[in-house]
């Protein structure tokens, strides 16, 4: 068996609908029954097809939503979607300006696997206790499934 990876079809949300779209077509959907968005094979931004699940002849890899194109880097839709819900709760949030500021520095860090993830995943977690248990869980909601793992471990210990 060739080794290759298949086609990914996830909604605008980011919620797996196919990772096998060449080997299990009949798994297709037009929308997603979790949330109703549309389904999507491509980037929006170049059309390179999404990279779906991890095919040998040992193993099938488990499938993660990817949160940015392997052919131009851009994020999908779903992680804008998510980055900028945490951002929208920060300006919510009782925090000061300054505050704010550095927690939307953080949040935008802590996405990416950088230099930068461990001192921002940091910050972030220090905001997190002012902020209140209510509020923090409503970011780890958001967050999770894009934070970085080392950002994942630093902030929420997983």
């Amino acid at each position: 068996m060739e080794e290759e990876f298949d086609i990914a079809q996830i909604c605008l949300n980011g919620h797996v609908i196919n990772s096998s779209v060449k080997d299990f077509p009949q798994f297709c959907k037009k929308f997603c029954d979790k949330c109703g968005a549309s389904t999507v094979t491509k980037c929006q931004e170049c059309e390179a097809e999404i990279q779906g699940r991890y095919k040998n002849s040992i193993s099938i890899s488990p499938f993660l939503v990817p949160k940015y194109c392997s052919s131009c880097g851009k994020p999908f839709l779903w992680t804008l979607s998510k980055i900028e819900a945490a951002h929208e709760l920060a300006m919510e949030s009782a925090l000061s300006n300054e505050e704010k500021e550095i927690l939307n520095k953080s949040i935008d860090e802590i996405v990416n696997e950088t230099p930068k993830t461990e001192l921002e995943a940091t910050k972030f977690k220090k905001i997190m206790l002012k902020v209140g248990k209510e509020t923090a869980e409503m970011f780890k909601s958001i967050l999770v499934s894009i934070a970085s793992e080392t950002a994942k471990k630093i902030i929420w210990g997983s």
